[in-house]
């Protein structure tokens, strides 16, 4: 994975998790925000750290906003500042910029207003609990789009002794095993030899609909 350059603005809950995060991937963050303790609590792990209104363009001018790979700008009680911050960054050359959202019509002003792409984290997350908690086979799930989905769920009891060949959940379910999980180690090398057993579970990627058909969701 390429290391990039981050410039986080927002240091609450939700953005001390991003930093978090990505320190633990390797990555260079500066990070911004206007509470003093906010800081304190994030300089661990972040290569700096500033406190400022990121509403001032004079301040963000100082930053060097387009040496930055990424800006990400996850303030979540001020809708007006992030808004302004995300116009700024945008003004000022930010190279790509991801603006947090916690209301379906905050995203449209973001977009309209600089943002390149729109996390949604509360509305996400929602999504994420209803699906994976509703039924009792789900073990994890990723949403990839409005369609698309990766879940991983228990080798049905249909299908235990059965290789992939055999099976054929491509041609007759119009899914996608792309990877099997076993001792929480994961295989993506799929041959259509491999035989299921309840020892393992299955990522499958296919359209919503599909899957849930398939798997009974």
């Amino acid at each position: 994975m390429k290391k990039k350059s981050i410039l986080l603005i927002g240091l609450g809950k939700f953005g001390k998790h991003v930093a978090v995060k990505l320190n633990e991937l390797g990555h260079q963050v500066m990070a911004i925000d206007k509470n003093e303790e906010y800081i304190n609590e994030v300089l661990p792990y972040v290569t700096n750290a500033q406190i400022g209104d990121s509403t001032n363009e004079n301040f963000l001018k100082t930053l060097g906003v387009r040496s930055f790979d990424l800006c990400i700008v996850t303030i979540g009680n001020d809708f007006q500042a992030s808004l302004e911050t995300t116009y700024l960054l945008k003004e000022l050359g930010a190279k790509k910029i991801v603006s947090r959202a916690e209301q379906d019509r905050q995203e449209k002003f973001l977009l309209g207003n600089g943002a390149d792409e729109i996390i949604y984290p509360e509305k996400q997350l929602a999504s994420w609990m209803a699906i994976r908690y509703s039924a009792d086979h789900i073990l994890d799930y990723i949403e990839l789009d409005d369609a698309y989905s990766i879940f991983e769920v228990p080798v049905p009891k249909s299908w235990e002794g059965r290789s992939i060949g055999e099976i054929d959940v491509r041609k007759k379910y119009n899914i996608n095993i792309v990877a099997i999980k076993e001792e929480d180690k994961i295989n993506v090398k799929i041959s259509p030899t491999l035989v299921l057993d309840r020892q393992k579970t299955l990522l499958v990627l296919g359209e919503y609909k599909d899957l849930q058909k398939c798997f009974k969701i």
